[in-house]
């Protein structure tokens, strides 16, 4: 089992023992499912626009390949805060990396409330790729550190299905919101802005989980942080996160341009319902599969994300949205199984001080995986097509899954090699 730094960070070691000791602080129990809730609101909010990216690109009028960096911006703007800032809670601790991340996140909600035209769009879904990449990593180690003994596994799955499960369900309520309302945009923003300044005080009012250290500034300079305990595991799951995360990524940012164009399909609620299938099947998954071993649950969403990428390409190739459904629900079963098992075989291997280090090079992986591809679609739609596009993409997750089942059955050889438990 992991260790944990428990509630003794609040001691003398803080440098303000009276002060902590005066202030009113929820109690670990709420403490811990207060932060797994905002951690996974901050995906909703991630996941909110899909749908209304192409009801912006009809009020709007901008080009398909502009929709796509729309989605990507987020991405991008996540991977610059992960590189930047992605260990710097390990040194300022918890609480004030969470509340500064809710507070741009709660500002990148209110441009979205307010934008006159897809430029403004593109800079909150950026800021909002910020503050989610800052927050992540110290979320990632906060939920599991804020997780009573008997939770800690509980609190690894959840850091693991939170984001796609989050992703998930904005784009859903998002997309009922687009069908039975004509300010769909007003009233999913402002309801996640106010979210935005509730789950500011639960950061406020939980304890903080790590006492700070110096090497703040050093932090902040762009770089990966694998310890070298994890670094042959972490290695294995590069290419089963390039597959998971880009079959994600289809969904997400391409699914809606799929169904009204080579679908010939309007519906809003449409397009979240099917944005929804995918991610929402990985979170049922990552929590479901959590008994298996890492390795078992990993060699099973390898093979998830492949069977079902080959389903969702016989299905836009044959214009049958049902088989796209189908294959969403595989896919998503395999992504929530590579990514919960990933991040449960890696997560051991880390001291309490480099976690959010280590959360942050596995996201960064993860959202390159999510971004940089579909901004790659985007541009190649034009010149080649929006179908030769997708088949392509797809035959890129289905080369990513076979190389991560190949990569994972060669440590697993190794482990069994030298007498240690999987």
């Amino acid at each position: 089992m992991l260790s944990i730094a428990s509630r003794q960070d609040h001691s003398p070691t803080l440098g303000a023992s009276e002060p902590v000791r005066t202030r009113r602080l929820l109690p670990d129990s709420a403490a811990f499912a207060g932060s797994a809730a905002v951690f996974a609101a901050l995906y909703v909010a991630a996941g909110a626009p899909t749908p209304l990216l192409v009801v912006f690109k009809q009020q709007w009028h901008f080009s398909a390949w502009v929709l796509t960096i729309a989605f990507a911006a987020y991405a991008l703007g996540l991977l610059v805060a992960l590189l930047v800032a992605g260990s710097l809670s390990d040194h300022l601790g918890r609480r004030p990396v969470l509340i500064g991340s809710l507070l741009v996140e709660l500002g990148a909600m209110l441009m979205f409330v307010f934008a006159p035209n897809i430029g403004w769009v593109i800079a909150a879904r950026t800021i909002q790729g910020i503050a989610t990449g800052a927050a992540t990593s110290a979320f990632s180690a906060s939920v599991v550190e804020h997780a009573p003994e008997r939770s800690k596994k509980l609190g690894m799955i959840i850091t693991s299905i939170a984001p796609a499960g989050g992703l998930g369900l904005g784009a859903l309520l998002t997309g009922v919101a687009v069908q039975f309302s004509s300010h769909a945009s007003v009233i999913v923003f402002s309801a996640l802005a106010g979210i935005m300044v509730i789950g500011t005080a639960v950061a406020v009012f939980s304890a903080e989980t790590v006492s700070p250290r110096p090497g703040a500034a050093r932090s902040l300079v762009p770089r990966v942080s694998v310890p070298p305990a994890a670094r042959h595991e972490f290695a294995a799951s590069v290419p089963v996160h390039v597959a998971a995360w880009m079959l994600g990524g289809l969904f997400m940012g391409l699914v809606p341009t799929i169904i009204r164009d080579l679908f010939g399909l309007h519906s809003g609620l449409l397009n979240g319902v099917t944005a929804f299938i995918q991610p929402a099947a990985a979170a049922i998954a990552g929590l479901f599969l959590g008994r298996l071993t890492p390795r078992r649950t990993i060699f099973i969403g390898g093979a998830g994300v492949l069977l079902g990428t080959a389903v969702n390409m016989v299905g836009v190739a044959s214009g049958t949205l049902p088989l796209l459904w189908v294959g969403g629900v595989i896919g998503g079963v395999g992504f929530g199984a590579s990514f919960s098992g990933a991040i449960r075989a890696v997560a051991p291997l880390a001291q309490p001080h480099q976690r959010a280090g280590l959360f942050a090079a596995v996201y960064l992986v993860a959202y390159l995986s999510f971004g940089v591809p579909a901004i790659i679609a985007g541009l190649l739609i034009a010149p080649v097509g929006l179908l030769n596009t997708i088949l392509g993409y797809g035959f890129v997750i289905i080369a990513a899954a076979v190389l991560g089942l190949i990569a994972q059955y060669r440590i697993h050889t190794r482990h069994r090699a030298v007498p240690k438990n999987d």
